[in-house]
């Protein structure tokens, strides 16, 4: 989509607006069916009209009416356990995608195809009703974003689920064997073998917590684990698991997809707090990622419990020699809080979290100790450097600047990797440190417009803050986070905005809203069981279960009225044969727990046992048509 198009001008299928206005009159009187589109455009502003630009801070993140914003942004939801689409710089909520919670609105966990995707138990309840979302990243191509597929974990039940970029949906969710608070995640950017394959094929999952394993509930501290896996990113299938030493933060790739990483605390395999701090430093783990896969197809893994997964040894002791080693353990300050990839393909970069500095990790230095050619390992540390009070998460701008949230001072600092590797080599002269901004309050994660991306542009910073405090209407003890948005095109930070969200989000990124073409109408080829024709629709019984097949046609269903029996175990299949963008219908049923909806060209299904004899009215929930409220059907319930 070219940056003066509206979706209606990028797409061939008809506007809503349009529809409204040309088909939509059917029974309206001649008055209502004046109000044209020529009469509604007489005073609207032109939709589409060039994005924002950074002239001032002031008017930077301010659209016009009708006004697009330049970027996506993609959320972690955290204890709702969805994934929010952000427009950048505006900082409005689009849409909100729903993954490992069921979700009212849209009919997520009640609809038969989302049952699926989400998991149920033997009695068709879903297996889980709670997560925890917070690390979202997208799938590459080249370097950048190329708008396939988005990630994001569920710490509390081990879970990944994938969101399909085209129409915004969560399509597959895998979880992880053996693994207990699964954290970081990110895509591979390329192949670490075959230069060809140069997108992504695989994501990687760092597990935090140490486990018995098997878990079979033994107080044995020694015996404790944590795992790294890498699923496919095609099938969502867990392709292999790395054993280690500590507890997995987050997690980083190269983009040459070699080297993976993930920050380690509790190294020392503590179950207690004060194990946990006993050691002087923890770690930054690589992972040889072609090395661990030649082990896996030599068959020099084992397996956990029931689960088939190969398992390689990735613990410290088992990787001294560099020419067979699986893992690299780099050392850095205590209890290290995330790990980033610099847009320059050079550097990870660990901020500290307990000490004040940010560890500048060379992955070229750490293929060369594989290779056996660097005999020390942290002889791949390019710099330590000072930044301030608890440093967590860094992002870039693609100018050689690196962006670190200073958790305990309430900062964004903003400092250059180069002149930080001068000064760790000696050049007191160089003033890493270019910028301070005060951000409100205790800010966490941070991103920045395409900054783990080879095309990071240094415009806009988006900062989550994890208290709000004074800057929004008090609404009880429960605050709102605060998402503030800073620009970053000078040499100068400049806060724009503060953005309310609901607790607790995490990681989110944001790119140019021209590398996503989402569609506006769903493929009926899609859906196995459609009702591609109003003919097709009917009752059908085998003895107690009854399949209802019905359309959606603004405005009216296919059926006028259907009759079931009291006990019967009822599916009903609705497809909505409307073409129009954004013309969806829902489809509820009184005192059924029935609604759901049912976008242009989708199917979806539900399965209900019918209740007591009686009229029930089914009736639209989406509004879709100037008659709407007579867009119903009756279903007749017999004794």
């Amino acid at each position: 989509m070219s940056d003066n198009k509206t979706p209606q001008e990028a797409t061939p299928e008809l506007g809503r607006r349009r529809f409204f206005n040309t088909t939509a009159i059917v029974g309206l009187t001649a008055g209502l069916a004046a109000c044209s589109d020529k009469g509604g455009n007489a005073t609207a502003p032109a939709a589409g009209s060039a994005p924002a630009g950074h002239a001032t801070a002031a008017n930077a993140s301010h659209l016009k009416p009708g006004e697009l914003d330049s970027y996506y942004g993609l959320w972690s939801g955290g204890h709702t356990g969805d994934v929010r689409v952000l427009g950048i710089p505006s900082g409005r909520e689009i849409l909100r995608i729903p993954c490992f919670v069921p979700d009212a609105l849209v009919g997520w966990g009640h609809t038969n195809e989302s049952k699926k995707v989400m998991g149920t138990k033997a009695d068709g309840s879903l297996r889980y009703t709670v997560a925890d979302t917070h690390h979202v990243h997208a799938s590459y191509k080249d370097g950048n974003y190329d708008g396939r597929y988005a990630w994001v974990n569920d710490k509390i039940n081990s879970r990944v689920a994938r969101i399909r970029l085209d129409y915004f949906v969560c399509d597959k969710i895998t979880q992880l064997p053996n693994v207990q608070g699964f954290h970081g995640i990110f895509p591979d950017k390329a192949d670490p073998v075959d230069p060809a394959i140069n997108y992504t094929t695989r994501v990687f999952c760092g597990g935090e917590f140490s486990i018995p394993l098997p878990n079979a509930g033994t107080e044995d501290e020694k015996q404790y684990r944590s795992l790294f896996s890498c699923l496919d990113a095609e099938t969502m299938e867990v392709r292999w698991q790395v054993l280690l030493d500590g507890n997995c933060d987050l997690v980083a790739t190269s983009y040459d997809g070699k080297l993976a990483a993930t920050n380690q605390y509790n190294t020392e395999m503590g179950a207690k707090y004060e194990d946990m701090m006993s050691a002087e430093r923890d770690s930054c783990v690589f992972f040889n990622i072609a090395r661990i896969e030649a082990a896996v197809k030599e068959g020099k893994f084992k397996t956990i419990g029931s689960s088939k997964v190969p398992v390689v040894d990735g613990t410290r002791e088992s990787n001294k020699d560099p020419k067979t080693a699986l893992t690299a353990y780099v050392s850095v300050p205590k209890n290290p809080h995330g790990v980033n990839a610099s847009p320059d393909a050079k550097y990870f970069i660990c901020a500290g979290k307990l000490s004040p500095t940010a560890t500048v990790i060379e992955l070229a230095k750490v293929l060369e100790w594989f290779d056996g050619k660097l005999e020390k390992l942290d002889g791949a540390i390019a710099a330590e450097v000072e930044l301030g009070l608890g440093p967590l998460h860094t992002a870039f701008d693609g100018r050689g600047n690196a962006f670190t949230t200073l958790f305990l001072d309430s900062q964004v600092v903003k400092w250059n990797v180069e002149k930080a590797i001068a000064f760790h080599k000696g050049d007191k002269a160089a003033k890493y440190v270019v910028d301070r901004i005060d951000v409100h309050y205790q800010p966490g994660h941070i991103n920045a417009s395409q900054s783990e991306t080879k095309a990071a542009d240094g415009k806009f910073l988006a900062v989550g803050c994890k208290f709000a405090k004074d800057r929004f209407l008090p609404v009880g003890p429960l605050h709102p986070e605060n998402e503030q948005l800073i620009d970053i095109s000078g040499e100068k930070m400049a806060l724009l905005g503060d953005h309310p969200v609901r607790g607790e989000p995490h990681d989110f990124i944001f790119f140019k809203r021209d590398l996503l073409k989402p569609k506006a109408v769903y493929n009926i080829d899609e859906f196995p069981h459609a009702v591609k024709d109003a003919k097709d629709s009917g009752v059908t019984r085998n003895g107690k279960k009854v399949t209802v097949k019905m359309t959606s046609l603004a405005p009216a269903f296919s059926l006028r009225e259907f009759k079931v029996r009291r006990g019967d175990e009822v599916t009903l299949i609705l497809t909505n044969l409307d073409k129009v963008q954004d013309l969806t219908h829902g489809f509820a049923i009184p005192g059924h727990n029935v609604n759901f909806i049912v976008n242009p060209q989708e199917t979806a299904s539900v399965t209900f046992t019918a209740g007591e004899p009686g009229v029930y009215w089914c009736y639209c929930t989406h509004f879709c048509h100037a008659l709407h409220l007579e867009m119903r059907t009756r279903m007749i319930v017999e004794a």
